[in-house]
Order: C-alpha cells, then sequence, then structure tokens
C-alpha cells in the first residue's frame, strides 16, 4: 500500500471511529501530506510502514525552519496519531515518534475583546440591509453562547429551546451539549427568523438550517470570518480578531464576573478542565479578589 492509501484509511478511522470533524481530519491530512512532500522533494522512496526514526527526524529538523514552535509541535501531533493508528491496524509493531521531542511553546493565552468592543461591533452593523439583521443575530449568539464558528453555520431551528432558555449544540466529536441562552440574544434571533429568513427562497436540505446567506443556503466559515474581520475595520479596532475571539471573551467575561469554572466547561463543551483553566491566568486581579470575597480567612 501507498502512502495515499495509508492517508484514506486514516481519515475514515478519523471520521468513523474517532468522530472527529472535517477541519480536524483535514489538519491531520495536511501533516501527512507535508512529509509526504519532504520524501518526494528528497528522493526518499519509503513507506509509512517501513519509514525510520531517522527520517522523521530529518523531517522535522527540516519545518523547524519553516514554522513557529506550535505549529512544529500540531504537525508532530499529528504524524503520532498516524503513526499509532498503523500500530493499532497491526500495520506497524512500532512508531518512528516515540524518541521525537514536540517543543516547548508555552500556554498562549486567547485573545478577548472588552464588552466595549463587542458592543461598538454589534452596533457597527448595517442594519438597513436584510443581512445586518442576520449578522447581528449571529454575533450576539456567538457571544451570548459562547459557540465555535462551525457549531453556529450547523446550528438548526430544531436545536432551539426557546421556552426551555436552552439551545442544543453540536459540538467535536458530534457531541451534544445544551447551551443557556439569554432572553436578549433569543430575541435578536426571532426578529431574524420573521422579518428575514421567513421571506428567503430556502434551497433544498437547508431547509433547518438557522442562519442562511441571501440565496437560501448554508454559509460557510469563510464569511463569518469576513464579517467580523470588516466590523474591526470599520470601528478601527486595533486587533486581530475572529469568531473565536467572541468565544473567548464569552468565557472570560463569565469568569470576571464570577461565575463557575466546572459550568463555563460545560457551556464550552470543553472535555477536559485543563483545557477552560487557560481563562483563569487572563485576569490575576479577578483571582485575588474572589479569594478575599469568598476564602474564610479573608481580612
Amino acid at each position: 500500500m501507498k502512502w495515499d492509501s495509508f492517508i484514506k484509511n486514516f481519515q475514515s478511522y478519523l471520521r468513523i471511529e474517532r468522530g472527529l470533524s472535517k477541519n480536524t481530519i483535514d489538519n491531520y491530512t495536511f501533516d501527512i501530506e507535508r512529509l509526504c512532500l519532504f520524501l518526494e522533494q528528497n528522493n526518499i522512496a519509503v513507506s509509512p510502514v517501513k519509514i525510520k526514526e531517522e527520517t522523521i527526524q530529518q523531517f522535522i529538523y527540516y519545518i523547524s525552519k519553516e514554522v513557529n514552535p506550535r505549529s512544529q509541535a500540531r504537525i508532530i501531533s499529528g504524524l503520532k496519531s498516524f503513526f499509532s493508528y498503523l500500530i493499532f491496524e497491526d500495520y506497524r509493531a512500532d512508531t518512528p515518534m516515540e524518541l521525537i521531542e514536540t517543543p516547548k511553546t508555552g500556554r498562549k493565552l486567547p485573545d478577548t475583546l472588552s464588552v466595549a468592543d463587542i458592543d461598538a461591533l454589534i452596533a457597527a452593523i448595517d442594519l438597513s440591509k436584510d443581512e445586518g439583521e442576520r449578522n447581528r443575530a449571529m454575533l450576539e449568539t456567538l457571544y451570548g453562547c459562547g459557540l465555535r464558528v462551525t457549531e453556529l453555520i450547523n446550528l438548526k431551528i430544531s436545536d432551539l429551546f426557546f421556552e426551555e432558555r436552552f439551545i442544543k449544540v453540536t459540538g467535536k466529536g458530534s457531541k451534544d451539549r445544551f447551551v443557556p441562552i439569554s432572553p436578549v440574544t433569543q430575541k435578536y434571533i426571532e426578529i431574524y427568523k420573521h422579518q428575514v429568513r421567513s421571506h428567503l427562497k430556502i434551497k433544498k436540505g437547508h431547509e433547518d438550517t438557522l442562519f442562511l446567506n441571501r440565496r437560501g443556503s448554508q454559509l460557510t466559515r469563510v464569511m463569518i470570518f469576513t464579517i467580523i474581520k470588516d466590523l474591526a475595520i470599520k470601528i478601527n479596532l486595533n486587533k486581530s480578531i475572529s469568531p473565536h475571539t467572541f468565544r473567548h471573551s464569552f468565557a472570560t467575561h463569565l469568569l470576571e464576573n464570577g461565575a463557575d469554572l466546572r459550568a463555563i466547561q460545560l457551556m464550552l463543551g470543553h472535555e477536559s478542565i485543563t483545557t477552560t483553566e487557560v481563562y483563569v491566568h487572563l485576569d490575576r486581579s479577578h483571582l485575588t479578589q474572589v479569594m478575599n470575597n469568598f476564602h474564610p480567612r479573608k481580612l
């Protein structure tokens, strides 16, 4: 079997058995294809079953001159998953990644927006256009519910449980979670649904998709990024922001206002509490205030 065959089987494994998203599978595939390109450029003819640690080391040394430590660590992680899969399927007895060290990257703190920044971005939306109502509802949902961009564009009308004040979100690995929705966010979704979406000619297959483009189809991730970047330019916001910035801001603002870290973890859909703990590092003054307010030995 050639590399292509192993890669296709690995993709099926990630999709069916691991339940990973298309974006995650694409990232894993890109990591392996980068190794394949290196082998081709250096005239190294070796299969995934026979490749040795020395060749992997050469590849890692090569990419270390091209990418930063964080990207390098991601590539190594992707390759480790691939060779672990080969062992799992009995194609190999060992992994050439065993002694490959992942570079120390430190913990990157997420970028956040202030409440004033978010208010300014939403206020800059042109509501004279139909898509303005949609964009306002989307940004309110991103920030109000802490969604990932893929979760936003995949949100269904059937996922809205407004009487119970929850929405059902399908997250990574096709795992569902229920996230509270505020009356404010609910109000703007209702305005969009009744005043804009109800007048669209909806394409077959998208009848249940909440947020649609002008042609009645599902929005793309790129479109959401573009909308947000255009608004940032419009208000002269000197920050590099993305849809994920709204998610980070959601978590940070909840923590700063006294929310329990475990509750934030559940709302974000983090599998491990350690992923959520990054927000604890954002505001040391908040931690001091929590200590002063709640510790039994406070003065």
